[in-house]
């Protein structure tokens, strides 16, 4: 029956000596309640495993401080997680080191957590991901594929300057999801200097309109995560 963590509920409790602080009803309550959490716990996993997280990353062990652009209140209305649900984005925007992309996947898995279906991805590595699929003929297979995704976090946003290509199918992966799912944008660029960065006008603005307006935005300020943890390192 498929049953396996019932089942071995079921055989602790034959093992254990006889008690009557529990009616047959509460011990077959705890049975169902312990198939299901193993299941969900089942769930949880594939889903972090499918997103592909950069690093282990959670919510809860972000650093609270209003300093660096992050409190207490704001990190509580992400882990909610009603901006999934209204398909609004969420743009991180700092200097390197800063804590984006930490952030990022910390959304994704607080997503995978609640029952979505999370992606991380860098932007360069997506793109060629994508030329590959042109050229092999995969293309439309995997724009759908990115689509399905409720939370897509967009690692290193206009990092380089893109190519004519680069820019429409960037294009393509935010007009499949806009109004339908949500994305992550971690980037070094304020969104108010996109529209250079990106080169072509009508696509940025095709682009910006799609990704800025319903977005939180969360700037992001301090040293170096890496390199107070490096500075560290060498004093210990």
């Amino acid at each position: 029956m498929r049953l396996p963590t019932m089942a071995q509920v079921f055989r602790e409790i034959l093992q254990a000596p006889p008690s009557h602080e529990l009616t047959f009803e509460e011990q077959f309550g705890l049975l169902v309640d312990r198939e299901w959490l193993e299941r969900d716990n089942r769930r949880v996993a594939r889903r972090v495993k499918e997103a592909k997280l950069p690093m282990a990353a959670s919510l809860e062990t972000v650093t609270l401080d209003p300093a660096r652009g992050i409190d207490k209140a704001m990190l509580r209305t992400l882990g909610a997680g009603q901006w999934i649900r209204a398909h609004n984005n969420v743009i991180l925007v700092g200097a390197t080191g800063v804590g984006k992309s930490y952030i990022g996947a910390a959304l994704a898995q607080s997503a995978c957590r609640q029952g979505f279906r999370s992606l991380c991805v860098r932007v360069p590595r997506l793109l060629q991901q994508l030329a590959t699929a042109r050229a092999d003929g995969s293309y439309g297979s995997e724009l759908g594929r990115l689509s399905r995704f409720d939370v897509l976090v967009l690692d290193d946003f206009l990092l380089a300057p893109m190519k004519d290509s680069e820019r429409r199918d960037l294009f393509e992966v935010i007009e499949d999801r806009y109004d339908r799912s949500s994305t992550v944008i971690t980037t070094q660029l304020n969104p108010k200097t996109w529209h250079e960065a990106l080169g072509d006008p009508t696509i940025a603005d095709a682009i910006c309109d799609r990704l800025v307006h319903n977005a939180h935005l969360l700037s992001l300020g301090g040293p170096s995560l890496r390199k107070t943890k490096g500075l560290k390192s060498k004093a210990s």
